[in-house]
């Protein structure tokens, strides 16, 4: 098998699969890069040794970080197992680098709303929603029409990280400027419609088993894209969701506008939701469900950077006044 043949086998594996584009086209990334520093060799022909060496130019040549470390021996290891179907002992061998256990960045309430108060538009909005629900960005920007229950005040995040869905808080205080996004995405896809458009991107293949459902208006983004463009996969075009890029960098000049330098991007906001949480006596439990987290220590790591100083210790230089 050319290894072309063999990326285009992965990416109909990873289809398969369910995995976002992007995760798509990183994991071949990986793939090809894997190929081209062992001088185009073919992966089956490889082992464990050439894994590992792989990993260790990474690390020690490119100095790349022991998450993207860690993405590269994912892409490789579902080549193997998925694409491959080679079932090796030394595939559950390979160690995996560790990542740093550092504090999540969190913001006071006064700083969040400094930074939501200067923002503008449908990226303050977004950056709203995500301060108020503990939603991640993509999983914001991914939100769909039918999604957004006004009458229960919840929103249901589906395939969030894991692929599980879930359901968190919609804030009161945003439903009149949701409901006015409601409107804008109704005309919008209004005239979509009317000039021959207005199907969207379906996951999980529901556009075959449904082929009406990519026309409705529940499946539509709640935070639609202002151009139709084309998909990537396909070559049909469509409106697509906001852009995340769009956020990053509404966040970043609020930054610099209020003088704050603390490294904050819109994942701080889901950080600050469950701090603050905590902060108002909510069970752990609760804010675990809330964010989605497969584990409680996951969410334990919150407790750490509460507004009392670390352990929540007073220092005794604050009694000599």
């Amino acid at each position: 098998m050319g290894r072309s043949r063999l990326l285009d086998q992965m990416r109909e594996i990873l289809l398969l699969h369910h995995y976002s584009i992007r995760t798509e086209e990183a994991y071949l990334e990986w793939v090809k890069r894997f190929i081209l520093f062992h001088n185009k060799r073919h992966p089956s022909e490889m082992g464990e040794k050439e894994v590992s060496a792989f990993l260790t130019y990474l690390a020690v040549n490119k100095h790349v970080s022991a998450s993207t470390q860690n993405q590269a021996l994912s892409a490789i290891l579902f080549l193997y197992k998925k694409v491959l179907n080679q079932k090796l002992d030394w595939l559950e061998d390979v160690v995996r680098a560790k990542r740093p256990r550092n504090l999540p960045v969190v913001l006071t309430k006064q700083e969040v709303m400094r930074i939501l108060d200067t923002m503008i538009g449908i990226n303050a909005l977004i950056a709203r929603l995500l301060y108020g629900t503990g939603m991640r960005l993509m999983e914001g920007l991914r939100l769909r029409v039918q999604d957004v229950d006004f009458s229960r005040k919840e929103i249901i995040v589906r395939s969030g990280k894991g692929g599980k869905d879930r359901v968190t808080t919609l804030p009161e205080v945003l439903i009149p400027q949701l409901e006015t996004q409601l409107e804008h995405v109704k005309r919008l896809h209004a005239a979509d419609l009317a000039d021959g458009f207005g199907r969207v991107y379906l996951p999980f293949a529901l556009d075959r088993k449904y082929p009406n459902a990519g026309i409705q208006l529940g499946w539509q983004y709640f935070f639609p894209s202002q151009n139709r463009s084309a998909d990537p996969r396909t070559g049909k075009v469509a409106r697509h969701h906001w852009h995340d890029k769009n956020v990053g960098r509404s966040i970043r000049n609020a930054l610099r506008k209020i003088g704050i330098y603390k490294r904050v991007s819109s994942h701080t906001l889901r950080h600050c939701f469950a701090t603050h949480l905590l902060e108002a006596g909510y069970d752990i439990r609760t804010v675990q469900e809330l964010l989605g987290h497969k584990n409680v220590q996951t969410t334990m790591i919150y407790t750490h950077v509460l507004n009392k100083g670390p352990k929540a210790v007073r220092s005794p230089l604050d009694d000599m006044n």
